[in-house]
């Protein structure tokens, strides 16, 4: 009987998929449009030299840019180390192949793919796992690390090595490696994953009684609290961190992607959990993240959905539906398994009830590479169909609402590179509620003018000069220029220009 209703949803899905298939081309205009790049257990970069690690970089970019993605959730501190030039942690392993050893000629990858990302409009999130030390049971360390300074703030379960959440000296150190980021690199948003307190191992208890006896009953939590205080441990990390980016950079966005199941609803007294069977942030990892969204400690959430439509356990259909309703309005991104979407064959069905929900801004990817080889035929689908035309990310409102000035002095002119539209910035292009990237939009000859339809989008850029294509200046066009802000807000008019080509 399970198996028959399964299958009805997903030929449901199929109906209205087709069903909507003439309106293909009216795909949303605003959508985050991620894709994790992780170091971690990827054995490519270490055999890479400095040139050959650009190229790679940049045709990373160059391939998510034709398929119109926006973001970049980049891992640069995968392990307590670093993926950029810290003098606080040594350079990641997983990057040259030996922690503290720095790629040649100073090069800084951070740095590198922050520009190359911004010069293709695409954000750049930096990704950080905050307590995690090693990934693997004696793996060396570098004699510099914080480890051999304080090895009394670090426990070891499961054969590895993490900070102990419940020292407030790991929190200060933690927020003092997210303001070196903030402060010295252009990023766009601070991004954490799932991996929080570790994930539980059968028989093993996380060896954090010397912590807790030390402050739990100092913060009022009783000996049976344990689970309580492990939660407000990391609710402390969460504010802290979001208040350490505020003071620094208040336009950089802190964004979390926490485990696909808040809690089942087995698990919960008044049954307001999801109907699915399995691991769970608030009981598991002490991850309360419906509160840090209530709380506006975070600026987006993407709960990692892996699942498939109908699975038995975790059901994407009844994920997606309960992050919705408990995501207070606030930006909520889907976390898609490409390799598991594209072989249960779910990504047309995904992909409509993605962009069917109202309380739904975007997708992010798991991982980069299975769009990059093109598993299942996932980057051809996104590249010419759903993604197909660019899209804005959705606006910040949160952290500011007021849409910048419009350009100034658009005009055509001829230049030394051919027949180009020009204009003039209206502001400072350093302050963030400024102009910092125009959208360029083109209409035929007594076509109606709608900036909302993305299929009219003929370019995103930061530069304040558009090359147009001349042919013959017999046929007329009518170009749209419009100012965005730092934090996505668009002006609603532009300045238009109409020209022959």
């Amino acid at each position: 009987m399970q198996t028959k209703m399964r299958m009805s949803r997903k030929l449901l899905y199929l109906f209205l998929f087709v069903s909507l298939s003439s309106f293909a081309q009216i795909t949303p205009k605003r959508e985050f449009r991620g894709a994790w790049v992780s170091i971690i257990y990827q054995d490519q970069y270490p055999q890479l030299s400095v040139p050959e690690m650009k190229q790679y970089f940049i045709a990373m970019l160059d391939s998510l840019q034709a398929c119109n993605m926006n973001a970049i959730l980049f891992q640069v501190r995968p392990s307590a180390d670093a993926v950029y030039a810290s003098t606080i942690e040594p350079w990641s392993k997983h990057l040259t192949g030996q922690q503290g050893r720095a790629p040649k000629d100073n090069f800084d990858p951070m740095a590198f793919v922050i520009e190359a990302a911004h010069d293709r409009h695409i954000e750049f999130h930096a990704w950080i796992n905050p307590y995690r030390v090693t990934s693997s049971a004696n793996e060396p360390l570098h004699p510099g690390h914080i480890y051999f300074k304080h090895p009394e703030r670090f426990v070891t379960y499961g054969g590895k090595i993490y900070f102990d959440p419940g020292l407030p000296e790991n929190r200060e150190y933690i927020c003092q490696v997210v303001r070196d980021i903030v402060s010295r690199y252009d990023v766009d948003a601070i991004h954490t994953d799932d991996y929080f307190y570790p994930y539980p191992i059968a028989g093993e208890q996380f060896p954090d009684d010397k912590s807790f006896h030390r402050y739990g009953h100092l913060q009022g939590f009783s000996s049976n609290q344990r689970a309580d205080w492990r939660r407000n441990n990391v609710n402390d990390l969460i504010r802290e961190i979001k208040r350490t980016i505020v003071l620094t950079k208040p336009w950089v966005r802190f964004g979390v992607s926490p485990f696909g199941i808040y809690r089942n609803k087995k698990n919960t007294p008044d049954g307001s959990g999801s109907a699915t069977n399995g691991l769970q942030n608030y009981d598991d990892l002490y991850a309360d993240v419906k509160y840090w969204v209530e709380q506006g400690w975070i600026d987006y959430n993407i709960p990692q959905i892996y699942w498939e439509i109908g699975n038995k356990a975790a059901d994407y259909d009844e994920l997606i539906r309960w992050w919705t309703r408990n995501n207070y309005g606030k930006h909520l991104y889907i976390g898609q398994d490409v390799a598991r979407t594209m072989k249960a064959g779910d990504l047309a069905q995904k992909m409509q009830l993605e962009r069917s929900l109202p309380g739904v801004y975007g997708n992010c990817w798991w991982p980069v590479y299975e769009i990059l080889k093109n598993n299942g035929n996932s980057k051809s689908h996104l590249q010419n169909n759903y993604q197909r035309y660019p899209a804005l990310i959705p606006p910040y409102t949160h952290q500011h609402h007021r849409a910048p000035k419009d350009v100034k002095s658009l005009k055509t002119e001829w230049t030394a590179n051919g027949y180009a539209l020009n204009w003039k910035r209206n502001g400072d292009p350093s302050n963030p509620e400024k102009a910092q990237y125009y959208v360029i939009y083109r209409f035929g000859n007594k076509e109606k003018t709608n900036l909302d339809d993305p299929s009219k989008i003929v370019a995103i850029t930061r530069n304040t000069s558009y090359l147009l294509p001349y042919q013959s200046g017999k046929e007329k066009y009518k170009y749209v220029v419009t100012s965005v802000d730092r934090f996505h807000n668009e002006t609603k008019k532009g300045k238009s220009k109409t020209v022959k080509l």
